[in-house]
């Protein structure tokens, strides 16, 4: 199925009142949950490979015991070691073990032998964000405005919880069986206080400041909703090359001239010039009143953003989901030996790297 602007219509996507965003609804404290140790591999049956990285996998897998379907991610550790990904990964799981909310996946638990790293999350089947919107090539702007919503609470509770996310795109949003969000991949989430400056994220995406190679703030994750927003109403990012050039990409991001097809609505375009700025004095969710400045402007002004977070009002798209473990929404791909999860008796070089796992 994909989005058209009659089915975003029927269904009035993020209407419901004129609810203002009650923060505490949204400000639900994190706080540190004991998540090591709790499972092992024979705990679970391997269904299916869900996808593959550069250093790991994520499978489908069931609960022998309750029968429960979950995505479990698991990393090679000699392959985290060699591409420095040790501070994100372990950065990722201190960031889930913290975490609660309606529109992020849920990290149940994480265990490790010699060889790889397990994290047991949440199986959200509908597939990424990424595939709906390419299918529809854009979103008519209530389906449009119903996705960024969620997303916006989402990062709004990380920022409360002292967190930057720095990877916001479509292929790490996934939907959820009832056709709600949830955003995935927490490798470049880190507790940020105040200001950082590594270098990460999708090209696309990144805000000026990290660009210029400048400290940067929590304001990056709002620039890149801005950019999620274009790319969901327009089809395209706003900021690309033909070429895939990296560096002509970033002289484009530096100069921050955004071209707005006609058909925006005003209000969208109003929101996007306050988000996709590289003024920092200027950006919306920098300025004194936070991110209440998104939350409260025009374009959101029919979103009951209670009834939202309650997940109350129905999604504009419901995925093609037949049973719980119904994985047909991901690509195939070719399976692993699971043998090689199994090899216990080898020594563990890298264990004291990751010491909460």
């Amino acid at each position: 199925m994909v989005v058209s602007a009659d089915a975003a219509a029927a269904n009035s996507a993020v209407t419901g009142g004129p609810g203002a965003v009650n923060s505490s609804l949204n400000a639900v404290p994190a706080t540190r949950r004991k998540l090591s140790g709790r499972y092992a591999l024979s705990d679970f049956t391997v269904e299916r490979t869900l996808g593959t990285g550069s250093f790991g996998r994520v499978h489908l897998v069931r609960s022998r015991h309750n029968m429960r379907f979950y995505a479990v991610k698991v990393l090679r550790k000699e392959q985290v070691v060699r591409m420095k990904q040790v501070e994100h990964t372990n950065s990722e799981r201190a960031v889930l073990e913290v975490v609660r909310h309606p529109f992020l996946v849920n990290l149940w638990g994480t265990f490790s032998d010699p060889t790889f790293l397990f994290m047991v999350m949440d199986f959200v089947p509908g597939g990424e964000l990424f595939t709906l919107l390419r299918k529809s090539q854009r979103f008519p702007h209530p389906v449009a405005k119903f996705y960024a919503a969620e997303v916006a609470l989402a990062i709004d509770y990380l920022h409360q919880n002292g967190f930057v996310y720095r990877d916001l795109k479509p292929e790490n949003i996934l939907l959820a069986a009832d056709g709600h969000l949830k955003i995935t991949d927490f490798g470049f989430a880190k507790y940020v206080p105040d200001v950082t400056w590594t270098l990460c994220g999708t090209p696309d995406y990144l805000a000026p400041e990290i660009v210029s190679s400048k400290g940067y703030n929590k304001s990056v994750d709002w620039w890149a909703l801005g950019v999620l927003l274009f790319e969901m109403l327009a089809g395209h990012p706003p900021f690309f090359t033909e070429d895939g050039n990296p560096i002509k990409l970033y002289e484009k991001i530096i100069q921050c001239k955004v071209r707005y097809p006609p058909y925006f609505e005003p209000a969208a375009k109003d929101l996007l010039k306050n988000l996709l700025t590289a003024d920092l004095s200027k950006r919306f969710g920098n300025l004194h009143r936070g991110s209440k400045d998104i939350f409260g402007h025009l374009w959101f002004a029919e979103v009951d953003w209670d009834r939202l977070y309650r997940r109350e009002i129905p999604a504009p798209y419901l995925p093609t989901v037949a049973t719980d473990g119904d994985a047909s929404q991901f690509e195939r791909y070719p399976e692993n030996d699971l043998a090689e999860y199994n090899m216990h008796d080898l020594p563990d070089m890298y264990g004291g790297l990751f010491p909460d796992f």
